[in-house]
C-alpha cells in the first residue's frame, strides 16, 4: 500500500512506538490521527509530527462508539488502524487481584477489539483496509512478574489469528508486530520517556517494521513478525 494520502488511525500516538510510526507515516504522505489520555500530551504530539489529535481513552468502553465516529469524520474514512494503545501490570502470584487483570483487558484487549470491530464497517464496505495489532514478545513466551501482561499479548495474538481467518477474503490484511524490550515510557508511572540504550530498541526500530509492512503490496501480508534488540546484554 502506498501511504501517501492513505488515512491512518493510531491510538496510543502520543508517546514511544505509536508517536514514532505516527510521525513516519506523515513523513510518507498519509493523513494521521492520534489518539491519547492526555489531552496536553496528546495535543502537543500531534503539533509536532503533524498529525490530527484525539483524546480517547479506550478502556472505557462506555466512549468507544462516539470517539471511533468522531475519528472516522475527523480522517474523512479509513485505510489502517495501529492499535498500539497498550498497558502493563507485573506481579507475581499470589499478589494478584481481579483490578490488576481489568486494568490491562480493558486496554490491551477489551479496547482494541471493540474499537477495531467498530471500524470494520468501514474497510468492509470498502473491500480493503489494514488492520495492525501491538503485540509484545511476551505474547509468544512468558515469563517471570508476567501474569498478567503476557495473558493480554496472548490473547492479541489469539485475536489476530482469528481475524486473519475472518477477515482475508474482504481484502482486509491484519498484522501482529511483537516488540521485544523498548526504551518508551511503557510502565513508566510519570509517563516519561526511558533514555535511550545502545543496546536497546528504540521506537523508530519497530515504526519502520510497521511502516514497512503497510508498504508491501497489497496482494501480501506479514501475518507476525518479532523485533528482538540485536545484543542486549
Amino acid at each position: 500500500m502506498n501511504l501517501n494520502n492513505k488515512k491512518i488511525i493510531v491510538t496510543g500516538g502520543s508517546l514511544g512506538i505509536g508517536k514514532a510510526t505516527a510521525k513516519l507515516c506523515v513523513e510518507k504522505g498519509a493523513k494521521v490521527l492520534i489518539t491519547g489520555r492526555d489531552q496536553h500530551r496528546v495535543e502537543t504530539a500531534a503539533k509536532d509530527i503533524g498529525a490530527i489529535p484525539m483524546v480517547f481513552d479506550i478502556s472505557n468502553e462506555s466512549q468507544i462508539k462516539a470517539k471511533t465516529k468522531a475519528c472516522l469524520e475527523a480522517l474523512g474514512g479509513i485505510d489502517a488502524l495501529i492499535n498500539n494503545a497498550g498497558i502493563g501490570e507485573f506481579g507475581v502470584l499470589g499478589d494478584l487481584t481481579i483490578k490488576h487483570f481489568e486494568s490491562v483487558f480493558n486496554t490491551n484487549v477489551f479496547g482494541l477489539a471493540l474499537l477495531t470491530q467498530e471500524v470494520l464497517p468501514e474497510f468492509k464496505a470498502q473491500k480493503s483496509g489494514n488492520i495492525v495489532n501491538i503485540g509484545s514478545t511476551a505474547a509468544t513466551k512468558g515469563f517471570a512478574h508476567g501474569t498478567v501482561y503476557a495473558a493480554s499479548k496472548f490473547a492479541v495474538r489469539a485475536m489476530t489469528q482469528c481475524w486473519q481467518a475472518e477477515l482475508r477474503k474482504d481484502n482486509i490484511r491484519v498484522f501482529l508486530v511483537n516488540p521485544s524490550e523498548v526504551t518508551t515510557a511503557f510502565n513508566q508511572t510519570d509517563r516519561n520517556e526511558k533514555e535511550i540504550e545502545a543496546n536497546k530498541l528504540t521506537p523508530n526500530e519497530i515504526a519502520h517494521v510497521i511502516v514497512g509492512n503497510l508498504e508491501m503490496d497489497n496482494r501480501g501480508f506479514v501475518p507476525e513478525i518479532n523485533i528482538w534488540a540485536t545484543n542486549p546484554f
